[in-house]
């Protein structure tokens, strides 16, 4: 299999077609409360000084509509200023009050959160209901589309399908470099349709972001704010239209990383990762090698996994439910029955074994480097690296090696200023860096 980074989306199917929600005409329909969306335009004033409106709507993806019924309110309780440059809405602009300023310095000290207005929970899980995985299925046809160029094993990519449409967890397990995590990571791009996801969220008045750029892939549209000030059927750009995405833990995770992240700081929180998953796939990468045990994590996940809902909780103590609807993909080096008792094992769904390589599917890998690094295939240094080095030395064929050896051959070519060529000589002192050898 390729070990290149994975592009998105590489089936060559257009995303279908899903509209993001339609723009509120007035604040009732953000589901903001009044005072929430005054303390965030405070901050934002605060902060980024005098703004005209157009700017302060850009800013905070709301419409003209639904700002002039907040700055009416501020104004008349003497919290900002408006002046004006010309006719229209465009030549508007606002400032803070002394009054305001005070205010806004209070708000700060509450929270830090002055980005896009978040929506409502309620208004989140309706749209994470919407756009579930289990409406979206695979056949043979598409998964031998995602995988066209990849070495994988009929067998395997018939299992991964199936898993796939199983609506439950996969555990994939093999030993390290056999690609277990290329392969999920590429199983994202069996989703080709798009999903809406919003900047953030808001429960009891506290702000948790959702909306992660390394996650979540926002596809090419018309500018969000083009003629924000002048039309009334405009998005909601609160939310972005995005791939479905794919987010990773490895051996960093613990059970603190699977709760919301509050950051005394700026006192707003960060969604966990399986939350910014949500609508797509969560990779649990070295399954095992964490500081918590499996146990631990399934204990964690034992009502998400089964019921498909979760509860996060605030530092205030206050609790609530929010959808899971997450494509888990376990990933180990490590044996099933070594992980985990019998009710463990059950709850993972599809058990996916990755081993080594044949000869075959070694030397497809290793050709295909070869002609991305632009390094002259030789057949019978390919056979030297076989016969001297894997099987002299009790090496596996494991996917990951092509591109780490030839990776060094090239190193070394750039180092001394000439075309890397394809020798034994080269393979072997890539080889002894690699394994340190002698």
């Amino acid at each position: 299999m390729k070990t290149t980074n994975i592009p998105l989306n590489t089936t060559g199917a257009q995303p279908e077609s899903r509209k993001l929600p339609p723009s509120p005409r007035a604040i009732e329909d953000t589901g903001l409360d009044l005072l929430f969306l005054v303390e965030l335009l405070a901050k934002i004033l605060f902060l980024h000084g005098r703004m005209s409106i157009a700017a302060i709507s850009c800013h905070v993806k709301l419409p003209v509509s639904v700002l002039e019924a907040a700055f009416a309110f501020m104004r008349q309780e003497r919290l900002c200023e408006m002046t004006s440059r010309g006719e229209g809405s465009a030549s508007i602009f606002f400032q803070l009050s002394e009054t305001g300023r005070n205010r806004a310095r209070e708000y700060l000290q509450r929270s830090h959160y002055a980005g896009p207005a978040p929506v409502t929970l309620e208004a989140y899980c309706a749209q994470v209901e919407n756009q579930m995985l289990r409406d979206v299925h695979y056949t043979r046809d598409s998964v031998a589309r995602v995988f066209n160029g990849i070495v994988v094993q009929d067998a395997i990519l018939d299992q991964l399908g199936a898993a796939m449409n199983s609506g439950r967890s996969i555990f994939i397990y093999g030993p390290a470099g056999s690609g277990k995590t290329f392969i999920a990571e590429t199983l994202v791009n069996l989703l080709p349709d798009s999903i809406c996801v919003p900047y953030a969220i808001v429960v009891d008045d506290e702000v948790i972001q959702i909306y992660d750029p390394l996650i979540h892939h926002v596809i090419e549209q018309a500018a969000c704010a083009e003629n924000l000030l002048e039309r009334r059927d405009t998005a909601d750009i609160r939310w972005q239209l995005c791939r479905r995405p794919v987010a990773i833990s490895g051996g960093e995770l613990t059970l603190n990383t699977l709760d919301l992240e509050f950051d005394k700081t700026t006192r707003y929180y960060q969604a966990p990762p399986h939350v910014k998953a949500n609508n797509g796939i969560y990779i649990v990468d070295d399954l095992g090698h964490q500081s918590i045990t499996p146990r631990e994590l399934m204990n964690r996940w034992i009502v998400p996994l089964d019921r498909r809902r979760d509860y996060l909780t605030l530092h205030t103590g206050y609790k609530f439910r929010i959808p899971f609807d997450v494509k888990v993909i376990f990933s180990s080096n490590l044996t099933p029955e070594s992980l985990a008792d019998d009710a463990f094992l059950r709850r993972l769904g599809y058990k996916i074994y990755f081993g080594t390589m044949s000869e075959d599917q070694y030397c497809t890998i290793f050709r295909s480097v070869c002609e991305e690094l632009s390094i002259p295939y030789s057949k019978a240094a390919f056979k030297h690296l076989l016969h001297e080095r894997h099987y002299k030395e009790g090496k596996p064929l494991l996917a990951c090696y092509p591109r780490d050896l030839l990776s060094q051959v090239r190193d070394l070519a750039q180092y001394e200023n000439r075309q890397p060529t394809l020798t034994n000589e080269a393979l072997d002192w890539a080889w002894q860096n690699y394994f340190a050898t002698l």
